[in-house]
């Protein structure tokens, strides 16, 4: 840990370098341990924590990559078999990343339950933001309220701005102005170096740091004002340790490519007919002539023109529609404040930054946020 400190006193960031020191799972030359195996339980033992327990706390679970991703599911296995906590999930059935705050006022959404064993699961058809307020409404669940949400663990770093793209951010975000504590969780992905088995590695890095909140909850001392944005480096297996950090300024850049409708006919007519469909539905919902809603829009597509999505169009008396694909790119940007997510997150660090629905995290907040993280890395695990 650097000698910077946050706003700290110098009294509390000297004790919090001492609780790092003496983390178990760190050896002398700050390289982690290895993770806990995460080996299959006998059938005895997932049959035994199967079982209902309604006085178990209760753990609702959501993310931004689909409900299928190896990031969730990873974390979901692993939540269950710790027999702990009453497992459920709530995530988006496709991939909604960089959803943002989204939602779906208005339109019907499909809640449809899947099979996770251990766990209680539902797939949405909606944003990471729709799956927490549904879920936290009691529209869905028999419960009234979960001890904690947890978004992830997503595949990409969600730190610096693209926080405020992020659709797992978002839906940590939702939880927290709902009143329930929460933790979104992140995996620095890197193509062509990562892979699937890494999201194992990082549970075994995340695990004790759920499970001493959910302490930390029950006993009243955790931060009600501020979510906890937690960024885990390539390798998590060879992180050196867990940094309380700042947000940064750091961003990936959007990229807009053209796309040409006779190169990807499929997509374009996929495009052109989910567009048409959901503008359809919308407006006979809102006309009370379902007649009349036909005509408009049979009119309407008679006088779209599909055209090549390579350069400006040409004036023309019909409306035309084009196509492009976004891409986020990441660029090489150098970092020097040591305190910053992503500059931890460079560094191979495990970084931990408090998020608050203020405009800015008061000294207070963020002295006390800072505190229970160091003394959950003390804890007993």
């Amino acid at each position: 840990m650097t000698s910077k400190n946050n706003g700290l006193s110098a009294a509390l960031v000297s004790n919090l370098q001492d609780v790092l020191s003496k983390r178990k799972g760190v050896v002398d030359d700050g390289s982690a341990e290895e993770p806990p195996s995460t080996s299959d339980v006998t059938a005895k033992e997932e049959e035994d924590k199967e079982s209902d327990d309604d006085s178990r706390p209760i753990v609702l679970v959501t993310n931004g990559d689909g409900i299928d991703s190896p990031g969730l599911v990873s974390l979901v296995e692993a939540l269950v078999r710790e027999g702990l906590y009453n497992v459920h999930v709530c995530a988006p059935q496709t991939d909604k990343s960089a959803s943002s705050h989204s939602m779906t006022p208005g339109e019907t959404i499909s809640a449809s339950s899947v099979d996770i064993k251990g766990a209680t699961a539902f797939e949405v058809s909606g944003t990471p933001v729709d799956c927490i307020s549904l879920g936290l409404s009691g529209a869905l669940f028999a419960w009234s309220k979960p001890i904690l949400v947890i978004s992830g663990i997503n595949q990409g770093s969600s730190c610096g701005h693209q926080i405020f793209y992020s659709g797992a951010v978002a839906a940590a975000r939702e939880a927290l102005i709902s009143g329930v504590p929460s933790l979104s969780i992140s995996l620095n992905w890197k193509k062509d170096e990562s892979q699937e088995s890494d999201f194992k590695d990082a549970v075994g890095v995340c695990l004790p740091l759920i499970n001493a909140t959910i302490r930390d909850i029950e006993k009243g001392v955790f931060p009600k004002d501020c979510s906890l944005n937690i960024e885990i480096p390539t390798s998590p297996s060879s992180n050196k340790g867990f940094k309380v950090t700042k947000q940064s300024m750091w961003r990936q850049s959007p990229s807009w490519q053209a796309v040409s409708a006779n190169r990807h006919p499929g997509a374009g007519n996929f495009m052109s007919n989910q567009q048409s469909l959901g503008a359809q539905l919308a407006q006979l919902g809102r006309d009370a002539s379902a007649a009349g809603a036909a005509r408009r829009f049979t009119t309407q597509k008679k006088s779209i023109v599909e055209i090549e999505s390579v350069g400006v169009a040409g004036k023309t008396e019909s409306r035309v529609k084009k196509y492009f694909r976004l891409e986020f790119v990441a660029k090489e940007q150098e970092h020097t404040d040591e305190d910053l997510d992503i500059k931890a997150l460079e560094d191979g660090f495990v970084s931990v930054t408090p998020l608050s629905l203020l405009p800015k995290i008061d000294p207070e907040t963020q002295a006390v946020a800072s505190e229970c993280v160091y003394k959950y890395l003390n804890a007993d695990q």
